[in-house]
Formats: C-alpha cells, structure tokens, sequence
C-alpha cells in the first residue's frame, strides 16, 4: 500500500522533469521574464516546483543558480537599485514567500533596446510569480504589505567591492513605487545611491 501511494505521489505532484507547462510572459524586455509556475492545490494546501533546472531551462532561463538569499521587510520599506560589476555580475529568479511587493528592474544594458528603461511586476505568496533578472538590470522591491519575506536565486557570488547602486527615487527613471516617497523606509546608503545619469554602468546588450 506504502508503494501504490508512493508512487502516485510522484505522479501527482512530481511531473516528468520535461514537463513544461508553466506559463512565461515576456516583459518586452530582452530576457526578462515574468514566470508562472504550476501549482497542484488540494484540500491540505498546495504544492508546487519553485525550481527545476530543465524545465526553467527550456524557458530560456539557463543561469546555474549558485547562492540562494531571503530577506524580511515591513510595509513601506524600499530597497534597491542594485546591482554587481564585472564579473560579478549577477542573474537573479525572484520570488516571494509571504506578503506582497511591486518588484522593478531597470535594464543597464548599454545598446539594449530598453536601455535606462524599469519594468514592475507584483509579487505575493498569492500569485507565486517569479521574475528572472539576467545579469545587465539593476533591481528593487517596495513592500506593499504588513510584512513580506522575499527570496532570490543568484548565479554568482556577492562581493562587496563591485557592488553598484542607482537612486531609488531618480526623477530621469521616474519609478511608481506605489508608496509615497515621503513614507517609504529607506538605507541610508540606499538614499545616498547615485543618479541613473551619474552611475558606474559598464554592462552591453549582446
């Protein structure tokens, strides 16, 4: 009995590893992607493959995950723009565990057709969204809920001394954090982030 519920488990709920059926939605944005995994719901809850190397593959998502992170925020905390140089550069498949933020990416592509341009997309425990990052986008979040928990794949290493910085609030970018700028609960080094115009940004669209 033991083996016959084994192994509808694995029927059920671990589909065959070339299973694609998760939607993709392209952003405009060359390689930015807004992913859809499925989820199997029941009466006990729900379950769902928050990564799998040849499914995400086969949606054009062909980073090597090295580094997981996961932070907690409250309502009104802004974080970002970030991003790594040079080779450390980083590729990053965001999501949220708990609560809800507007998460934006601003392409620091020189050469892209999108160049200086963000892009925003909501996630929450909810919707399970994910937003993969590929490396050349600064990034942020706002938390639009009472608290949140947000994680994020990375695809190298974090150092210190390549990291770069964009000011959240630079009027050239013109960002809708969807929280008043007066409200929002910032770094002090965040605040001190250079203008889009005055950052270091050396990436190229290829």
């Amino acid at each position: 009995m033991f083996f016959i519920v084994f192994f509808f488990f694995l029927e059920f709920f671990c589909p065959d590893p070339n299973y694609t059926k998760m939607q993709i939605i392209e952003t405009g944005f060359p390689g930015l992607l807004v992913l859809e995994p499925d989820v199997f719901n029941d009466d006990r809850g729900y379950f769902f493959e928050s990564y799998q190397q040849k499914r995400y593959e086969a949606a054009g998502i062909p980073a090597a995950f090295i580094q997981d992170n996961e932070s907690k925020s409250t309502k009104g905390v802004v974080r970002g723009l970030h991003f790594q140089k040079g080779e450390f550069a980083q590729a990053k498949l965001v999501r949220v565990v708990s609560g809800r933020v507007l998460d934006i990416a601003v392409d620091l592509r020189l050469g892209s057709p999108t160049f200086g341009k963000w892009y925003g997309v909501e996630l929450s425990h909810e919707n399970k969204k994910q937003f993969f990052l590929p490396r050349g986008f600064a990034h942020g979040f706002s938390v639009l809920s009472d608290v949140a928990v947000f994680c994020y794949k990375c695809d190298n290493y974090y150092n210190k001394e390549s990291e770069g910085a964009i000011n959240l609030f630079d009027p050239e970018l013109d960002i809708d954090w969807q929280i008043n700028k007066d409200d929002a609960i910032v770094s002090e080094k965040d605040k001190l982030a250079p203008l889009f115009s005055e950052a270091e940004i050396k990436f190229s669209y290829k």
